[in-house]
């Protein structure tokens, strides 16, 4: 009897890549993709792909999982439920939050999110920490042990009275980032004009949801990042700034990366499919299209688009917040809750992947000219595992984790709230048919989803360690208000780059 040669093949299928497409069988030994090739030896498993495309699961790099949000509201999902949902729509790699609130302890926060992941995640995952403490022990000592231990990402929030960071205290969260190479991703809107556009229409009396759309000026956008690309130039920081929604936020961000800033971006399913009229239902009912910023137009949908087909925005991730439509979420603030009063947050963790693939690859959008899978795989996995670190992560190549989606191109699947894994209990892109859908996903070479149902087991995802690589590392030219050969000799930034952390194994 012949021994196999390896633990799983995948046999038959088109490997789909970032940069092309070719028929092969995929070898897989000890959780990792070991063979590329055609007419593998025999595997111990195999799965039959032909006809399918087999593709690197997603790496959705924006969600927010069993999180407390600063209202003290914790959302509907747990890990193994969001996970769960995530591995139903190809994703097996997710970034979430550990999320700091005023007074609270990072250390602690982040003890407390890892414990509530061992316990349920599926998948694979890594955390950004969320500041909005930033006092000397946060910034001197919490963080900076915190980013050498494998957490190498920080998002701040310049909006929400609860959370908001302001600018000086902004500055010094990335000199922090700075000094110990970290990216820092922010959630950039001007506070002042969405707290004072909120406050006129209320005292009007526009409080259904709807107004939460205008309540987000589409100007207050573009400023904020144009102030946040300012501080971070002034430092020479890299930033990644979450979910662009407007075409004026692009063309800032198009602008700064034409100066040869180091700034990342991405946007959202939200932005891409949606409008601020989805918002527009009877009574509450529009609540379950509220997020932050809000869907904006047709033409912000195709300038993103182009954004994406540029390459100014590099990831499209799930931004998944899901909030029931209940008083446990949207309506705890009693059945007659103003736009102000209800939590904002769309889940997205399970309809990420299949609304772009049919909107890229079935259909083919003509930005992409003839490449939509490659850039499907660029932009939902290869890319965004390359941005945050994610080693072994986001491309199938031999060494990498046997994270592997397949795909039944020609599926067409109804999108009902009914059909959802997550605990939301809605989608707000019910209604919708889609051509292409995952029907059986691996992670590290273990089932997660087969045959339409859960073969995942709870607690089975493992934490990725990760420094800051790449695109935590400044540019090196400093403006001169920072240079010391152009500033008078201030040294205000220390060139020292720290001693590489020492990050746990995640496999």
């Amino acid at each position: 009897m012949t021994t196999p040669t390896y633990d799983l093949v995948i046999r038959g299928g088109t490997v789909g890549t970032a940069t092309g497409r070719f028929a092969a069988d995929i070898g897989v030994t000890a959780e990792r993709i070991v063979a590329i090739g055609e007419k593998l030896a025999a595997g111990a498993r195999e799965i039959d792909a032909t006809g399918k495309l087999v593709l690197p699961g997603g790496v959705d790099t924006h969600a927010h999982i069993e999180q407390v949000s600063a209202g003290g509201l914790l959302n509907a999902d747990s890990f193994e439920s969001a996970t769960a949902s995530a591995a139903f729509g190809g994703t097996t790699t997710v970034m979430c939050f550990a999320a700091q609130h005023r007074g609270l302890d990072l250390r602690q926060v982040v003890t407390d999110y890892e414990a509530r992941a061992r316990r349920g995640a599926m998948i694979d995952y890594a955390f950004h920490l969320i500041i909005a403490n930033p006092d000397a022990k946060t910034l001197e000592q919490d963080l900076p042990a915190l980013i050498g231990e494998g957490h190498s990402s920080i998002k701040v929030f310049m909006t929400y009275d609860l959370i908001k960071v302001d600018d000086e205290p902004l500055l010094d969260l990335l000199l922090t980032a700075r000094q110990n190479r970290a990216l820092v991703c922010v959630h950039a809107e001007n506070h002042g004009m969405i707290s004072w556009m909120g406050k006129k229409l209320l005292a009007k009396g526009y409080s259904a949801p709807k107004y939460h759309a205008p309540s987000h000026p589409r100007g207050s956008e573009a400023e904020a990042f144009t102030r946040l690309i300012a501080a971070a130039e002034l430092l020479d920081q890299p930033i990644m700034i979450f979910h662009v929604s407007t075409r004026e936020g692009a063309e800032v961000i198009r602008k700064a990366r034409g100066r040869g800033l180091k700034v990342f971006a991405e946007t959202c399913p939200q932005y891409l499919f949606l409008t601020r009229h989805d918002i527009d239902k009877p009574g509450l009912e529009g609540a379950k299209w509220m997020c932050s910023p809000p869907p904006r137009e047709h033409d912000d949908q195709e300038a993103l688009w182009q954004a994406l087909a540029l390459g100014d925005i590099q990831t499209i991730s799930s931004d998944h917040a899901p909030y029931a439509f209940d008083e446990t979420g949207k309506l705890s603030a009693g059945p007659d809750s103003t736009f102000k009063q209800i939590a904002n947050g769309l889940p997205g963790l399970e309809t990420r992947l299949p609304l772009l693939f049919d909107a890229m690859v079935s259909k083919g959008r003509g930005e992409f000219a003839g490449r939509g899978l490659e850039a499907f795989v660029d932009l939902t996995a290869t890319t965004p595992a390359a941005i945050y670190n994610l080693k072994g992560k986001g491309a199938i190549q031999i060494g990498n984790d046997a994270d592997i989606a397949i795909w039944d191109p020609a599926k067409t699947v109804a999108i009902t709230d009914a059909a959802m894994h997550d605990r939301t209990g809605f989608t707000p892109f019910a209604g919708r048919s889609v051509q292409g859908w995952p029907v059986h996903v691996l992670v590290r070479g273990r089932d997660v989803v087969a045959g339409g149902e859960v073969a995942g087991v709870a607690g089975s995802g493992r934490w990725i360690g990760r420094d800051g690589g790449w695109a935590a590392e400044p540019t090196g030219r400093l403006c001169a208000d920072m240079d010391p050969e152009r500033n008078f000799g201030a040294a205000l930034l220390s060139e020292q780059v720290p001693a590489a952390p020492i990050i746990p194994a995640n496999r």
